[in-house]
């Protein structure tokens, strides 16, 4: 900085630093103030540390909830360390809170012990009433198993930007970035970043700007100089594989993912969509692709959405469209014409809470019979899933492979918990991300719109407007090789079942089914989509405490792996954990005769590790003999 900050002291004390392995944060406060662009910018500061991490920004629904209420709370919770993050954590470690209700909807989730440092200038007599207590949680011995740290942060922010030349009101906003500041201190973090981030965030407004790097300082200056806090942390780097990093989000990730697919197979991306929650960032991170031959439009509703998508398919072009559950039942009818008219269309549903509007900042995974069996008549599409924000890359690519390869519509089922959790990614090298070759078909003499590949049975890619190519397309049944409308009985099934094999055959294009762990044993856990890092934690866990139990966790669930049915057959016990009421359990049992067992949950939040370990330690006790249950007590 050139000039001196009045919130820089002239003198500070040396306060030393403990080592630790891993924490976990959340920052929770009203809708309006500012915790999810904390707990970012906190998050970007781990990731610059070089930690793993994993997050989960946990917002409410309401656009506008009244200020102060339990409906209005907004948190944001980062688990940062030196070793390999599975999970956002299941308790916080350090609860940070900017107002009475942000305490009782998130304090019985911390940890017995654990830090709370409080925002106790907004602890009025309403505040506190308007939250539902009876008296004063900071007087009356409701924090008495915590470390406790009352400051009064809007007062501290209103003397830190006296004479700024912003509002009282304007001043307000900025006490995000003084609790910003103070953890930046707290964790040993350099603040220079984070002082040229908010620059850069507010070079338009030069006063703003200059307020919150004031009300930072202010933050990061008050641990350093009070003496409430006797000591600080730092969490050492994380080994992570060598290479170039960033912090990405699981909408981020899938966006990137698309256009990386895109490019490797030389065609115009199109992504139509209609705003929803949460997968409405796919389409404003895509809209900024342009240079990159990426076209976004903006539907006026699901319908017109899907419907773009597919006419942008038949014209080649590699075709998106997005949306969560809701939206899915919208399209339904315009994906069967895809199966229908065997067009690469790769729909992307971000699952959030359901029924009807449900529940939509709260993730769920409760939309697998909408995708696997969801539409009117015989329509089999292909189902993949990503397991971890960065995964979401990986699996957008896949979809846009698989789609092209056999002429099929693919679904990428994400959810919530995935598109708005954050972790490292690592870049990777253009040249080792295969390249999808499309091929449109372009010779006239012998062109038949269904005559098939041998081998995948996709159909040919025929652009509209070649000469000599001119063909049917619609929703009436197609007579096989010609395509042209037919009603025969025989015909029909013929058809029906020509597209279920296709479908079925993309299974050798799959790789097979890892089991972490041993390849048999007492339990196996499966589970798919973002349980993956709360199942994978748990089976660590109860492998180190000798248990004979392992996992794998499926990303292709239509068609299945190939070797699935034979891993399951390996356990005694096969457990299902999945955020629903156990779908995946039902189509395992349906197809390989398992009588697999459902560890549910449907509360708009992850799966806790412990609540996985739970109920294994329940399975595996009802199994074992009398005497040793007795002898493990």
């Amino acid at each position: 900085m050139t000039e001196k900050d009045p919130t820089v002291p002239a003198q500070i004390r040396q306060v030393p630093a403990d080592t630790i392995e891993h924490v976990v944060v959340r920052f929770a406060g009203d809708s309006g103030d500012g915790m999810q662009l904390t707990g970012t910018e906190f998050t970007k500061s781990a990731a610059i540390a070089g930690n793993d991490l994993a997050t989960f920004p946990d917002y409410p629904a309401e656009i506008r909830a009244p200020a102060g209420t339990l409906a209005g709370v907004s948190g944001y919770q980062v688990h940062f360390s030196s070793n390999e993050v599975f999970t956002s954590g299941d308790e916080p470690d350090v609860l940070v809170v900017m107002n009475p209700a942000a305490l009782k909807v998130n304090l019985a989730d911390l940890t017995v012990g654990g830090v709370v440092i409080i925002n106790s200038g907004t602890f009025t007599d309403q505040n506190i009433a308007k939250a539902g207590y009876s008296s004063n949680p900071l007087s009356d011995g409701t924090l008495a198993k915590y470390q406790v740290f009352n400051i009064d942060i809007n007062k501290a922010v209103q003397t830190a930007l006296e004479g700024s030349g912003l509002s009282a009101k304007e001043i307000q906003r900025c006490k995000n970035y003084y609790a910003l500041g103070l953890m930046f201190w707290l964790y040993s973090r350099p603040t220079q970043p984070e002082i040229d981030a908010i620059n850069q965030k507010f070079k338009k407004n030069e006063l703003f700007a200059k307020a919150n790097v004031s009300a930072f300082n202010a933050g990061y200056n008050y641990g350093e100089t009070t003496e409430m806090f006797v000591s600080r942390f730092v969490v050492p780097r994380a080994e992570l594989e060598p290479g170039i990093y960033r912090h990405i989000t699981g909408n981020e990730a899938t966006a990137i993912g698309l256009v990386a697919a895109a490019q490797r197979a030389g065609l115009p991306l199109f992504y139509g969509s209609y705003p929803i929650t949460p997968a409405s960032d796919i389409l404003h991170a895509l809209s900024s692709y342009r240079n990159y031959g990426v076209v976004t439009f903006q539907a006026e509703d699901e319908i017109a959405a899907v419907a773009s998508a597919l006419g942008a398919a038949f014209a080649g072009s590699i075709a998106v469209t997005g949306t969560s559950g809701p939206g899915v039942a919208l399209k339904q009818e315009a994906i069967g014409l895809a199966v229908m008219t065997e067009l690469p269309l790769i729909i992307i549903n971000v699952q959030r809470g359901g029924p009807s509007t449900g529940l939509p900042t709260k993730t769920e995974q409760a939309d697998l019979h909408q995708a696997m069996i969801g539409r009117n008549g015989e329509s089999p599409i292909c189902v993949i899933a990503p397991s971890t924000p960065a995964d979401c890359f990986t699996m957008a690519f896949e979809a846009i492979r698989l789609a092209t390869k056999y002429m099929c519509p693919v679904m990428l089922l994400s959810d919530g918990y995935l598109a708005n959790g954050a972790e490292p990614w690592k870049l990777p090298e253009i040249d080792t991300l295969p390249r999808i070759p499309v091929k449109f078909h372009t010779e006239v003499e012998g062109f038949y719109p269904y005559r098939r590949d041998a081998v995948t049975l996709a159909r040919p890619w025929a652009i509209p407007g070649t000469p000599g190519l001119e063909h049917r397309i619609g929703g009436l049944e197609k007579q096989d090789v010609t395509g042209n409308v037919c009603y025969d009985a025989a015909n029909h099934e013929h058809m029906c079942l020509l597209r279920q094999e296709k479908i079925n055959r993309i299974v050798a294009d799959i790789p097979p089914v890892e089991v972490f762990g041993d390849e048999s044993g007492d339990v196996l856990v499966v589970g798919w989509g973002s349980t993956y890092g709360a199942i994978t934690h748990a089976v660590k866990m109860l492998r180190q405490r000798g248990e004979k139990v392992s996992s794998v966790h499926l990303k292709y669930l239509n068609p299945f792996p190939a070797n699935l049915g034979t891993v399951l057959a390996r356990f005694k016990k096969v457990v299902v954990a999945e955020m629903n009421l156990g779908q995946l359990v039902w189509h395992l049992r349906a197809k390989y005769l398992v009588d697999a067992i459902a560890v549910t949950k449907i509360q708009g939040r992850p799966f806790k590790v412990q609540e996985i370990v739970v109920r294994v330690e329940e399975i595996l006790g009802a199994k074992r003999p009398a005497y040793a249950v007795a002898d493990a007590e």
